[in-house]
């Protein structure tokens, strides 16, 4: 009887490289002779490599050809990226015209004789030909079109385009790969076909990816002839192209919908005895695919069947774990399974990822030796568990294909595989000396529309300088260098991280610490810190609100106390402000219960906030001690000293909104603290006991009490502050109506001109022309229209898509927007929560039912009882219909014509604000116009358009947006100042002493 099912995998995230690579390089050794034979098969291999002149070519040509540390090779990759996509002919020509003028193409003379790489490189070099240098886009493209040299251009540039995909794609149809692998199958090579197509957004994705994977099972089972696995074709099934939401934090709705799918196609590939690879996902997916995997493998119907497998990725520090892991699986079901061993293809995403989520270290190696020394290690565990596990060895390095082969006996109990257009050379030459070996060729099938975005993340992996693809190509690199052992290159244990890459936690040394933070998609972490904050939920007494007595002795009490704060050394001052961060991360649960309860925040949300207000701490610390500690000494004649000294104001009103009560409320004050002012803070009515609580941190931090006050109230309250004639400051963030107010309040004032330092909201737009790739919209547009129930000053609000492809764009956002689950805030599975109060609900509903009769509606979710707000997406006719932020999640799109840009660029301007601004484009010269036309505070290219990261993107507007400077920047605390000057004639006593000495 077959034992229990093991536990649900776990591993350490992100464990210290220094004591893998201890234990990596004690077990690499080999004996002398056993090295010596790596190195005669790897030298054979290589050399083959290199004398290899395909007629057609391969990517290692193309790699020789257009190098990526070249600017031909960059724009290239981005031309392949994007171009086949682009419906419409105006946009192709901009975008071909801005990629072909990066590199010198005209000029460019081709090294092989490879007729793929000869046939790129004409067309491209023919279409440069007709862009001259210096010429503008719209000229250019004006004189083109009226000399019929546009078509010509395009035609060459997509041909070009083709030209590569139709290698490197088996077919673009299953149909199509099937014919063109049966000349090959004959002569004895296997296949695993790859279904291209990036992961599903919608609902209707994951139907379509699931019936193209069950489609093309039926058609390989039928062709796959009569022979035994392993010596039988194969499929890679993504399991995030199955899914809408194939994250960790929605496991239990994944582990319900997904695992019937994933159970019903291995059915269909168990029925024609087919190899079925679950394709390798991201580091922070890791967790949730073993579990579906685990649950789908175990389904009685697979049994007696060795076909199903996994990919692992050596790069990740788990991958050994991961190895032991199914072992223990498949030894509990009495089972086979197949294990693609892979390098990774996420690299560059893992190591950005881990640096803003705050880490503590990096889920995958930052060295490549060390995934080279992890990959030998893993291909020894997995030959020692055959025949239990089938090995299947995924590489083009010559030296690992070497090494394996050494450690290898049995010839017929694994595999080797490599990527279609790559590796034939070394793969021929291995099949010539050792026919025995069987080696599988990864094909991916699909449209070159879907191809080229692959080709481009193959290029990046293989065409970084320390690719052994891109070396093997060299003939400059040695062949002994190519044979140097990755232990050897790793040297020490010490040197197994990149010291180009510091820890997350450090990543802004030596100015400040970086705040910590968690991966949801470890579940042990997710458990522990979920379980912290159930323990800190509790009833909190009731606040009092200020009375109008109160707050006239509050502002007595923050004057007396001004002199002895300013006083205070400003290191010190940010001493109390680096406790204050600590104190906020011993207490994280703590406010992010409060942040739950009270501001109705999900928890990536609340998560996100508190390193936020941990961040401002900080870095306001470390600003303020360089700007309030020595005086600058500022250059004059001799006999004289000039220096320039910053100092506090006097008593500071800071006003906080209730959208980020902890995050703007302490960026606010801490700022004002370590200029020097006494604080008088008054937070939002709806999230006064975070502030309190705060106030109450920040005390303990060591703020004296007569420094720092907290006033309670309504809008009443903060206006009876404002029009205090003691006061010396105000610092603001809330909407622009109240803005407007309290600077007429300020200007009406007899006495010392005091500054406003005010932040509000906008109509914030995103504009996406033809070029820009579809997925990567629709996941920037959710997060920036929806996430946080649209209840961000930096929230999407107004939309402009391309003409040419909004039908696409706005039907995936949509459909990706359905798949958000609005409820209970406090459940990790959560998207969307509340929004503030049941006013604010009010105002959006009657917004909606506006917009209802007035707009064509794209999306009308349905929300839960209380004051929650499902998204909607509205196609207004023109930009003008919106006359005012509305501060939910309701998005606004109109579609434009590429020739009317122009138009876009003045309907956004005509609306006054300037806050944030996205823009989707391949374009170079697109983004720069569109930049150089709007002056905007914040403008976000390729990506979403929230989330200012204190220190990195300092946040703020201009116009109806704010006043500036902006918060999290250089600038800020200077406006919390005051400036004095202080000139010194140092000559006055009898002569410049110091000049005389000085005389020959």
């Amino acid at each position: 009887m077959p034992d229990p099912l093991p536990p649900p995998f776990s591993a350490p995230y992100a464990p210290d490289d220094t004591a893998i690579a201890g234990r990596l390089r004690h077990d690499a050794r080999l004996g002398a002779e056993a090295e010596a034979r790596i190195d005669r098969s790897a030298t054979r291999l290589i050399e083959a490599i290199r004398a290899n002149d395909d007629p057609l070519g391969g990517v290692e040509d193309m790699l020789r050809e257009f190098a990526l540390s070249t600017k031909e090779g960059l724009a290239l990759m981005v031309l392949a990226e994007a171009l086949l996509r682009v419906p419409d002919a105006r946009t192709a020509d901009q975008f071909i015209e801005d990629k072909l003028g990066q590199g010198d193409f005209v000029n460019h003379e081709t090294k092989s004789s490879a007729f793929l790489v000869n046939a790129s490189a004409w067309a491209l070099g023919m279409s440069a030909r007709v862009i001259q240098p210096g010429e503008t886009p719209q000229g250019t493209i004006g004189r083109l079109t009226k000399r019929l040299g546009a078509p010509a251009v395009r035609a060459a540039t997509r041909q070009a385009m083709r030209l590569m995909g139709s290698h490197f794609v088996l077919g673009e149809t299953i149909e199509a790969a099937l014919s063109r692998a049966q000349s090959h199958t004959a002569r004895g090579s296997r296949y695993s076909f790859d279904m291209l197509g990036e992961g599903a957004r919608t609902a209707d994705d994951a139907h379509r990816y699931f019936e193209s994977y069950a489609r093309a099972i039926e058609a390989i089972g039928k062709a796959a002839g009569d022979q035994a696995l392993p010596d039988r074709p194969g499929i890679s099934v993504k399991l995030s192209a199955l899914h809408p939401r194939f994250e960790a934090v929605s496991h239990a709705r994944v582990m319900t919908e997904l695992v019937p799918q994933l159970i019903d196609l291995a059915r269909r590939a168990k029925a024609f005895d087919l190899n079925f690879t679950v394709d390798a996902e991201e580091a922070d997916r890791l967790e949730l695919s073993l579990d579906v995997i685990a649950a789908a493998f175990a389904n009685p119907s697979l049994a007696g069947w060795s076909g199903f497998g996994l990919a692992i990725q050596a790069y990740q520090k788990r991958a050994a774990d991961v190895i032991d892991y199914i072992d223990a699986l498949t030894r509990a079901l009495d089972r086979r399974m197949m294990v693609r061993l892979v390098k990774g293809a996420y690299w560059d995403t893992e190591i950005k990822r881990a640096q803003e989520r705050g880490l503590d270290g990096y889920p995958v190696f930052t060295r490549k030796a060390m995934t080279d020394l992890n990959y030998v290690a893993c291909a020894r565990k997995l030959l020692a568990l055959r025949p239990r596990l089938f090995p299947q060895f995924a590489t083009h390095n010559a030296l690992t294909v070497a090494t394996i082969l050494e450690l290898a006996d049995d010839p017929t109990s694994f595999e080797f595989q490599r990527l279609h257009g790559m590796g034939e050379a070394l793969y021929a030459q291995l099949g010539e000396d050792r026919s025995e070996i069987a080696h599988r060729t990864y094909a991916p099938v699909g449209s070159h529309r879907d191809l080229l975005a692959y080709l481009v993340r193959r290029l990046l992996e293989n065409g970084a300088n320390s690719s052994f693809v891109a070396l093997a190509a060299d003939n400059r690199v040695s062949i002994v260098d190519l044979l140097r052992r990755p232990a050897e290159i790793i040297g020490s244990d010490s040197n197994a991280a990149h010291s180009g890459f510091p820890l997350p936690a450090d990543l802004y040394r030596p100015q400040r610490e970086n705040s910590h933070g968690i991966e949801l998609g470890e579940r042990k972490a997710l458990q522990t810190l979920t379980s912290a904050i159930a323990a800190e939920r509790k009833a909190s007494p009731a606040i009092n609100t200020s009375t109008a007595e109160q707050t006239n002795a509050v502002i007595t009490a923050a004057q007396r106390g001004f002199k002895a704060w300013n006083g205070t050394p400003a290191t010190q001052r940010a001493a109390i402000l680096d406790k204050a961060a600590d104190l906020l991360e011993q207490r994280r649960a703590h406010f992010l219960a409060l942040l739950q309860s009270e501001g109705g925040k999900t928890l990536d949300d609340a998560l996100s906030e508190v390193r936020e207000a941990i961040d401002f701490c900080r870095y306001y610390a470390a600003l303020g001690k360089k700007l309030f500690g020595e005086s600058e000494t500022m250059p004059g004649p001799t006999g004289e000293s000039n220096v320039l000294e910053l100092h506090g104001r006097g008593a500071f009103v800071a006003i906080s909104p209730w959208n980020f009560p902890l995050a703007i409320f302490l960026g606010q004050v801490t700022a004002a603290l370590m200029a020097g002012n006494a604080v008088i803070a008054k937070p939002a009515e709806q999230t006064p006991r975070i502030a309190a609580e705060a106030i109450a941190l920040l005390h303990q931090a060591g703020v004296p009490e007569t420094a720092l006050h907290l006033v309670q109230g309504d809008g009443a309250v903060g206006a009876a502050l404002v029009s205090h004639p003691a006061i010396a400051g105000v610092v603001f963030t809330g909407s622009t109506e109240v803005a407007r107010s309290i600077n007429r309040t300020l200007a009406a004032k007899d006495g010392p001109i005091v500054p406003l330092v005010a932040e509000t909201g906008g109509i914030n737009a995103m504009i996406v022309d033809a070029t820009a790739l579809p997925e990567q919209v629709a996941d920037d547009v959710v997060t920036s229209a929806f996430r946080s129930a649209g209840q961000r000053c930096s929230a999407l609000r107004l939309l402009f898509v391309q003409d040419d492809v909004a039908d696409r764009m706005i039907e995936m956002i949509a459909g990706a927007a359905r798949e958000l689950k609005i409820g209970d805030p406090s459940q990790p599975s959560t998207h969307i929560g509340p929004v503030i109060d049941a006013e604010a609900k009010q105002r959006l509903d009657a917004h909606i039912a506006r917009m209802k009769r007035e707009a064509r509606v794209h999306l009308a979710a349905e929300a839960p009882a209380g004051n929650f707000v499902a998204p909607h997406i509205f196609e207004l006719s023109a930009a003008s219909q919106l006359t005012e932020e509305v501060f939910g999640p309701i998005l606004h799109v109109v579609r434009y014509r590429a020739e009317r840009l122009g138009d876009v660029l003045a309907a956004i301007e005509a609306t006054g604000f300037g806050l944030t601004l996205g823009i989707h484009s391949r374009i170079d010269d697109t983004i720069e116009h569109v930049i150089d036309r709007l002056r905007v505070g914040n403008i976000y290219v390729n990506r979403n358009m929230i989330g200012a990261v204190v220190g990195v993107q300092p946040f703020g507007g201009s116009g109806l947006s704010g006043t500036g400077p902006k918060a999290g920047g250089p600038h800020y605390l200077t406006r919390f100042a005051t400036e004095q000057t202080i000139t010194i004639n140092t000559a006055a006593a009898g002569g410049n002493a110091a000049l005389m000495a000085g005389v020959e």
